[in-house]
């Protein structure tokens, strides 16, 4: 079967999730990612979603994170304060899935602003729980198209933190999560190097050449030695895929 880059995404989103008990999930890939793992290889999965929903079976993707089939399917139904009291700040989510607008070398994160904070070019839908998320769960997983408007030397504005400015930043802030360990995009994959922090291509998709993401990053992006070509979807995971989808 042949496929389209979004499905790419959400599948190498889901490939992420083989050995994680929870997860917290957003709306759109995120949820279209963890929400084909759940019905693939991870059939116990328990689904976090921030309005409330924990052990969300949803038999469709949802609308919106207060979808009422994710408080119909859930194991049960917490207050918000819950979530982030109990769930998210103590780290008891293991893999926290986060969009962006402008991601930086050092997997920081903007949904808030684009320009200047008090006079933007644009407003965005701004932090949500995405702070939280990238402070505490025990690794974040990011999903965003690649191009140089989203990948910037610089994000405009900090809403989520990734790695600060390098080796050694989420430590004095406190923050008791991982942080972004994978950046999923529609070219490739991206991870954080070990030594510097600095998002290297680690893989890149079928049919996708390493200078296709150069091109499409605002920085001197950094290949990995060892470029591994990722798995193409397989007919299983396209045929879920598409059930999920076509059912919304």
């Amino acid at each position: 079967m042949s496929w389209e880059p979004d499905e790419m995404m959400s599948v190498a989103a889901a490939r992420e999730l083989r050995d994680v008990t929870a997860c917290f999930v957003g709306i759109g890939l995120p949820s279209t990612g963890a929400n084909l793992a759940r019905r693939t290889h991870s059939p116990d999965l328990v689904l976090v979603y921030e309005a409330g929903a924990v052990g969300a079976k949803p038999p469709r993707l949802p609308l919106s994170i207060g979808d009422g089939m994710l408080g119909e399917t859930a194991d049960y139904i917490a207050a918000v304060p819950e979530i982030f009291n109990y769930w998210v700040q103590p780290g008891r989510i293991d893999v926290g899935f986060l969009g962006a607008a402008q991601i930086d070398r050092f997997a920081n994160i903007n949904t808030t602003v684009i320009g200047d904070y008090d006079h933007p070019k644009v407003r965005l839908p701004g932090a949500g729980g995405a702070p939280e998320i990238a402070a505490s769960c025990g690794e974040v997983i990011v999903i965003v198209r690649q191009s140089p408007r989203a990948f910037v030397e610089t994000v405009d504005f900090i809403t989520s933190v990734g790695h600060g400015d390098g080796p050694g930043s989420r430590e004095k802030l406190g923050l008791i999560g991982n942080g972004p360990t994978k950046v999923i995009t529609d070219l490739g994959i991206l991870e954080p190097d070990p030594e510097t922090c600095e998002l290297v291509l680690t893989h890149v998709h079928p049919g996708v050449e390493a200078d296709q993401a150069r091109e499409a990053t605002g920085w001197e992006l950094k290949v990995a030695d060892d470029l591994v070509t990722t798995d193409p979807p397989t007919d299983e995971e396209l045929r879920e895929l598409r059930e999920l989808v076509a059912a919304r």
